[in-house]
């Protein structure tokens, strides 16, 4: 990974590197908390930075990054009052360590992930009289699949806290709308930056192991279309969609093997599915891989369908991308902006299982249109989605940031 900077960059304080403290509620396997700790770590090789990464305590059953954290020497901080449920008392006891942290450290950046962090975070940080506040919107924490209490208490959270921050960082421009619509911030906070990827490992993997080597490790036969999935089993990431579509494409082709690759607490209930659907001799489910297995599942995938009901910026797409297969997907929050329908995978309408089943089957019935979205689809990847690329943006709204409290500061 390569960091450029085209300056030198001093902190605050006269003379002292920048003190960066990025806080996000959990380290799971999960795209936001990827995105955070890629932003750290390529941080940390900026010579003018001084890069802490503060986190809660998750229970261990989704994976976690907190190895992955330790084995690239992040300065890694657990604070186990702050958790992801609404808890008041906890919350405001976590504001309170969270404050006093800040005002030890004296930190020139706070920089705060996900809801729940970006909530006790921020407030903590302009208590703490922290110079410089940012925000990353990792997508939107209030939607039609959670109660209407929560999401009026999101948003009025959300609101409240935007005053509090200089920029707020979008990773896509439909997370900015959508917050905008319900009145978070102003237009001129936002800035969008792509999340990004570890992506070289996707690129090569076509070079280590064949199409047909990646099926049959899987006990899938060679000669049989796969279409597959990676989401981790829980309601939002649309599995029950996803049976739809299986049965509709196993009635057209009952060759078709369905792959998914994930694990979590509706595990039993779509194994039971498949089994209703008469589908469980042909669904493969291989729990959760570690991340460097990911992409040799996604080798042995002739097309990556992506069922989610809400995303950010699924991960999978541009991973999927990077491997070289086809997507087809939701045309919802920011898939969109990764995949050019008609050229590097194919949009249909969200919830609409027919059209994502009968443009899955296009796909499996025609390998040179697979072979030229594949194409399209790893170029776009690559283009947009490096850690690089988002890790230098993020670097340059701080210096900017810092230029601007600078000159702030010296006019009084």
């Amino acid at each position: 990974m390569t960091i450029t900077s085209d300056r030198p960059v001093s902190g605050l304080s006269e003379g002292h590197p920048v003190r960066i403290l990025h806080i996000i509620t959990r380290l799971i396997l999960g795209g936001a908390q990827e995105n955070t700790l890629y932003t750290v770590i390529g941080q940390q090789q900026h010579p003018d930075f001084r890069v802490t990464l503060l986190v809660g305590v998750d229970d261990g059953t989704e994976g976690s990054l907190e190895e992955k954290a330790r084995a690239e020497g992040v300065d890694l901080m657990i604070l186990p009052s702050l958790i992801r449920p609404i808890r008041p008392l906890t919350d405001v006891w976590a504001t309170w360590q969270l404050y006093k942290l800040m005002k030890a450290g004296r930190y020139d950046i706070v920089h705060t992930h996900s809801s729940k962090a970006g909530i006790v975070g921020r407030v903590a940080a302009r208590l703490a009289g922290v110079p410089i506040v940012v925000h990353t919107l990792h997508s939107l924490v209030f939607h039609e699949y959670q109660s209407a209490w929560k999401n009026r208490l999101y948003i009025l959270l959300k609101r409240f806290c935007a005053p509090m921050t200089d920029v707020l960082i979008s990773v896509n421009d439909m997370t900015t709308q959508g917050a905008l619509a319900a009145g978070i911030g102003h237009p001129k906070q936002y800035v969008t930056v792509h999340s990004g990827f570890e992506l070289d490992r996707f690129v090569d993997v076509g070079r280590q192991i064949s199409i047909t080597s990646a099926k049959e490790r899987l006990g899938i036969p060679s000669e049989a279309p796969v279409v597959g999935k990676i989401a981790r089993l829980f309601a939002q990431k649309g599995h029950d969609q996803f049976f739809e579509v299986a049965s509709r494409i196993a009635q057209h082709n009952p060759e078709v093997r369905f792959l998914l690759v994930g694990d979590g607490p509706l595990r039993g209930a779509l194994e039971e599915r498949a089994r209703t659907l008469n589908l469980d001799d042909r669904v493969v489910f291989v729990g959760r891989v570690p991340p460097d297995d990911v992409p040799a599942h996604i080798q042995a995938m002739d097309v990556v369908v992506h069922t989610s009901l809400r995303e950010g910026i699924a991960r999978v797409i541009p991973q999927a991308g990077a491997v070289g297969k086809s997507v087809v997907t939701f045309e919802l929050d920011g898939a969109p902006e990764v995949i050019q329908d008609g050229v590097s995978g194919y949009l249909v309408p969200p919830m609409d299982v027919e059209a994502l089943a009968d443009r899955t089957i296009d796909l499996l019935e025609s390998p040179a249109l697979r072979s030229k979205f594949g194409q399209a689809g790893q170029e776009r990847a690559i283009s947009m989605f490096k850690i690089e690329t988002m890790v230098n943006k993020i670097n340059d709204i701080y210096q900017t940031l810092l230029a601007k409290h600078r000159k702030t500061v010296n006019s009084h």
